[in-house]
Formats: structure tokens, sequence, C-alpha cells
């Protein structure tokens, strides 16, 4: 299973990085797979320590992937003490890195959960955090993508957003849809 979250990592200057992942549950933790380069890969492979973050405002996805806000608030975790948690997260897990297992492209980092912790209360599905989320995911690939795949998904996503949004899931649809925008007309150019 994959749960989609939040990554949160420091770099030796303790500065900290966000980053939307998937991260797969595996016995005791996770499997990590940062894509080669990122500051995420770095900044694991040096501290051997990460959060991974669980929220349900999409802002933070679609910020992330965008650009947009990349200043998210952050606190200090629990019982790690060279990590940061995303202030706003509903439930964090601490973990450390057990074993790595280097690859060209997507290196591995098995983690184990050292401590966890819920913040705030889960309210419910929303079908349009899920149409950001899956929308996010599709704006991280663009320069992968056939557009008329990328317009008919985004098609698709936008029935959620226009039916069940609410203020922050419109703002990061939005931002979304600006960033495909701008990457057409980039292209195009």
């Amino acid at each position: 299973m994959i749960r989609e979250t939040i990554v949160t990592t420091q770099s030796a200057a303790g500065e900290a990085h966000l980053a939307p992942m998937g991260a797969s549950v595996v016995d005791g933790g996770y499997l990590l797979q940062p894509f080669r380069p990122s500051r995420t890969l770095d900044n694991l492979a040096a501290s051997r320590v990460a959060v991974v973050n669980f929220t349900d405002d999409a802002r933070i996805f679609a910020g992330c992937i965008t650009g947009r806000h990349r200043s998210w608030p952050t606190a200090p975790a629990t019982r790690l003490a060279t990590a940061v948690r995303l202030a706003a997260c509903l439930a964090h897990d601490e973990v450390e890195v057990e074993r790595m297992e280097d690859d060209p492209t997507r290196p591995r980092f098995f983690c184990r959960t050292v401590h966890r912790e819920t913040h705030a209360p889960f309210l419910g599905l929303n079908r349009a955090v899920a149409a950001v989320l899956e929308g996010a995911i599709l704006v991280s690939r663009l320069h992968l993508m056939d557009p008329e795949r990328v317009d008919r998904e985004m098609n698709y996503l936008s029935v959620a957003i226009e039916k069940t949004a609410g203020a922050a899931e419109r703002e990061a649809w939005d931002w979304l849809c600006e960033t495909v925008a701008d990457h057409r007309a980039r292209a195009a150019s």
C-alpha cells in the first residue's frame, strides 16, 4: 500500500525541505523512494531521518509541486532531534533509515517508524482533495506525458472540484491549472 504524504527532511545546515511523496507501507515503517536528483534524497542520505506527514490540506501538495507557498510552517519533531514535521499535519510518523538500496533513478530507503503522533482528527474524505492530489501527480509529470492525456485527466478530475471543493481545494486546483498553462506556453515558444 502506498500512502500519499508530505515527507519532511532537513539539510545539514538545518534547512527544512517538504516533498509530496508516496510512502510505501512496509513492516515496521515505510519505503521511501525519492527520485535522483532531489533535495529529499540528499537530506535523507545525509541525516538518515525524516518525518512522514499526513495532511488533508490539498494546498500543501499543490503548493510543493507548483512552487507556490514553499514556506509551509514546520515544527520540531518529537523524538528525532534533527527532524521537523509539517506544523499543519493531522498526524506524523518519525522515521529512521535502516538501510538504503542504491538505484540510478530512485534509491530505496527502508525506514523504521520510531514515533507516531496524532495532532488533529481526520474528519472524512473529500473528493476534491483526492482530485487535487491526482492533479498534482499529473503536473509533476508534465514533461513525460502526452498533452492530450493530461487534458483528459484534468477534465475528469475537474468534476470532483466543481462538485465538492471548498476554498482551499479551489485555490490548489487553480495553481495546478496555471502551471499546466505555463508549461504549455513555454513549450509553444
